[in-house]
């Protein structure tokens, strides 16, 4: 299995796909052509948002020169074909979109045990991303969720690394929730005893050959304290 753990696979602001830190080179080395390709959603019930996303990123793809034999997608509609959709792909795209209730999905269906023996290139896209650890950090995303302390923040992902990621990282500007900021109030609370690798769109997690490398800018939050610890163009390798 060769995974690409993003933020978002696209320059921001455009369709395009973000050739930064070698990501396109990166993905045409390994994806054959006529690769089947499944996306697998993030809300199994929101099936506008999923079948629109899709095509996106399906465009996306194309347009760049891949030519995906098939494109499905996995979501409610479908989920009892979970394990014959996952065993004919060649390409797993993992969708953006809220943790947790992708992480539910993901484990109703079973995909961390169906994905144990996959061959294949996994794409992961923000949420994504996020749920492909072992332990998923849910960092709070919606109204409500950094006041609501029932609310688990600490998930049981899909087991493909033990790194736990924060997509579409900003360090000049930090966003409220809930009257908190979400680095200071929050993200910064919740990494003490832990570690936390903040990451920019552009930016991405390889993982090939029992090799982990972040490529691009990186920012390792642990403990509390922020640290930048690659730029763009940088290969950061990380023992797992």
């Amino acid at each position: 299995m060769i995974c690409f753990l993003t933020s978002s696979p696209v320059i921001p602001g455009t369709n395009d796909l973000n050739p930064s830190n070698g990501f396109t080179d990166e993905l045409k080395r390994v994806i054959p052509s006529g690769a089947r390709a499944l996306f697998i959603c993030s809300d199994p019930d929101g099936h506008v948002l999923t079948d629109r996303f899709a095509v996106e990123v399906e465009r996306s793809f194309r347009e760049a020169g891949f030519a995906f034999e098939a494109f499905q997608i996995l979501d409610g509609r479908n989920a009892s074909e979970a394990a014959a959709l996952v065993g004919k792909a060649d390409v797993i795209i993992l969708a953006g979109g809220h943790v947790p209730t992708q992480n539910r999905f993901f484990n109703a269906i079973g995909l961390r045990a169906l994905m144990a023996g996959f061959n294949g290139v996994v794409i992961g896209i923000s949420a994504g991303s996020m749920n492909s650890a072992d332990v998923v950090y849910a960092r709070p995303e919606r109204e409500g969720e950094a006041r609501d302390r029932t609310l688990p923040r600490f998930l049981r992902g899909l087991g493909l690394t033990k790194l736990m990621l924060l997509p579409h990282f900003d360090p000049s500007s930090d966003e409220m929730l809930d009257g908190l900021p979400v680095t200071d109030g929050i993200v910064r609370p919740d990494s003490m005893g832990r570690v936390f690798y903040a990451i920019p769109d552009g930016s991405y997690l390889l993982i090939e050959n029992g090799r982990t490398a972040l490529r691009g800018a990186v920012w390792r939050i642990r403990d509390g304290v922020i640290e930048q610890i690659a730029d763009v163009g940088g290969v950061t390798l990380i023992d797992e």
